[in-house]
């Protein structure tokens, strides 16, 4: 098959399933003059206070972005400045779905990396695209399919949910097109900070709301975005030959 075919496919199936929030999620208009946000957490055991400050509590646009459950946090999971191979040149975003990891390519062999959820759909394309556009604090609408599969569930949302803190999309959403166009594909926030580094039954890419802000502030307009195969897991990890 070739990669254009490839990339066809993947818009097929994404326009089917597009980015869903996980099933627990429920999607409400924030007001602008949301709750503050609780105190920051302690630092965990074994995580720097250095750490813990890159996800605490901050207002952004109007909203309160909560902090981030020192339970959740490991150094680890915490964006960092890793070593990183790659012929894409800086600025790219490389995703690597079924390591959970996100890549920001910087010059020098460096890359920004971070942590990230895993949807069904995160996992329904591969390849080279690029974003466009982002948006702060996005508007989410369910798709057909959704609203048929459980109207119960997503039927109130219908018409669409204002962007705030418990908009499923979260804080910012980078949005991914092709040479056909929408590929459904986003990379974009959540209100669950429990489901990154974990695969779950909904969605496309989630970082933590801290981490897709600091991602979204780097990311210039029709920036190259790819996407990992499961056989190109890890690929930029270890230097060439190694």
């Amino acid at each position: 098959m070739t990669h254009h075919s490839l990339l066809l496919a993947g818009v097929a199936a994404l326009a089917l399933a597009a980015c869903q929030p996980l099933a627990t999620d429920a999607p409400a208009e924030a007001p602008a003059d949301a709750p503050v946000a609780a105190p920051v957490e302690a630092p965990a055991s074994g995580v720097s206070a250095e750490t813990a400050a890159l996800y605490a509590a901050t207002r952004d646009n109007g909203f309160d972005v909560p902090a981030i459950p020192a339970s959740l946090l490991t150094e680890d999971k915490a964006r960092q400045s890793v070593d990183y191979w790659t012929d894409h040149p800086p600025g790219t975003i490389i995703v690597d779905p079924h390591a959970r990891r996100l890549y920001l390519v910087q010059p020098g062999d460096r890359a920004i990396r971070y942590t990230v959820g895993v949807g069904a759909a995160g996992f329904g394309f591969t390849g080279q695209a690029h974003t466009p556009y982002q948006r702060d604090w996005p508007r989410w609408t369910p798709t057909d399919d959704m609203l048929a599969r459980n109207p119960d569930h997503y039927g109130p949302s219908a018409d669409g949910v204002e962007g705030g803190p418990s908009n499923p999309m979260g804080a910012r959403a980078l949005y991914i097109h092709n040479s056909v166009g929408d590929t459904f594909y986003r990379i974009h926030g959540t209100p669950d900070p429990a489901s990154v580094g974990t695969a779950s039954s909904a969605g496309c890419i989630r970082l933590f709301n801290q981490d897709i802000i600091h991602l979204a502030e780097r990311t210039r307009s029709m920036a190259r975005v790819v996407v990992l195969t499961e056989a190109q897991s890890g690929m930029g990890t270890t230097p060439p030959g190694g």
